[in-house]
């Protein structure tokens, strides 16, 4: 029974891996998964300097979800090279570094200085706001994702992944963007821009006013994304939006998704991971799938 699947020349034993911002770099996870049983740990964004994150409150529970307004909080590419890199190379499995900046120098300082190392990917967050664009984030824009894509890719050593916005009026037109500018792979979705209102204090949940949504609310949405995104390039895409069990895993994989990446499920389940890699393989062998690649795509 086959569970690897292929992204841009890379393989990875699995098609399961992890949604960045939800796992770390795998440090606070170590006691409760195994990573090398993992396809990949995607990493949380990392800029090019420390970014401080946005004020709090800024996580609030909503309905079959949560919301976050993190800011992208971390300390930056010197600590991540140092310290997070060394930690993952322990472990057998591939390591898909996000990146984040505020400008497209920002992405490319990050990226040039990951040139050098033992990463296998790198995934580009372009739902960060564009401060010289009046914080429009790059992904909301077909001709500012197709300019920071073909940018990325003229100074990348890896292969690149393009993280998607899911807060635009047509996915495919902004996938088609980033596959003409020639991003290897795409990943979607990133959170649905959202709001909470404390009825009781009459003011907002969220220090920031709006945040991200994730979480199983989201999964309907993220799968006919997935499906659009996967009808519309030809290059590999991974899904995720919701994902708490291999059954929303398949339901990815079956749209179009060659892999997924389990997100908010890590906060109140750390072994979801390992249970959604169980379950792809135990519904491999109910079905007598005896390669996953049949699965991609099947449902068209």
């Amino acid at each position: 029974m086959n569970t690897k699947v292929t992204i841009a020349g890379v393989e990875f034993k699995n098609p399961v891996m992890t949604a960045s911002g939800t796992f770390g770099s795998g440090m606070e996870y170590g006691e409760f998964v195994d990573l090398n049983q993992l396809g990949a740990v995607v990493t949380k964004g990392v800029s090019n300097v420390p970014w401080p994150g946005n004020p709090t409150p800024r996580v609030a529970e909503t309905y079959g979800g949560m919301l976050n307004a993190i800011g992208l909080q971390n300390p930056g590419i010197d600590v991540f090279i140092r310290r997070d890199i060394p930690f993952l190379k322990q472990y057998d499995t591939r390591i898909i570094v996000n990146v984040c900046g505020k400008s497209v120098e920002d992405y490319l300082e990050v990226v040039e200085r990951l040139s050098d190392t033992d990463v296998d990917m790198l995934e580009i967050n372009v739902s960060c706001p564009n401060v010289k664009e009046g914080a429009i984030a790059f992904g909301q824009k077909a001709d500012a994702l197709f300019s920071i894509t073909k940018a990325v890719k003229e100074k990348a050593k890896q292969p690149v992944i393009m993280k998607l916005s899911p807060n635009v009026t047509d996915i495919t037109e902004m996938a088609r963007a980033a596959e003409a500018a020639g991003a290897d792979a795409i990943s979607l979705i990133n959170t649905l821009t959202s709001m909470k209102i404390d009825i009781h204090r009459r003011t907002f949940a969220l220090a920031n006013q709006t945040g991200g949504l994730s979480g199983p609310a989201i999964k309907p949405v993220a799968v006919r994304m997935v499906y659009q995104t996967a009808g519309a390039v030809k290059i590999p895409v991974i899904g995720m939006g919701g994902i708490t069990n291999a059954e929303d895993a398949i339901e990815f994989i079956l749209a179009g998704a060659t892999a997924v990446a389990v997100g908010a499920a890590n906060f109140h389940n750390p072994y979801t991971t390992a249970e959604v890699i169980e379950g792809i393989e135990a519904y491999m062998k109910q079905y007598k799938v005896n390669d996953i690649n049949e699965l991609i795509h099947a449902v068209k």
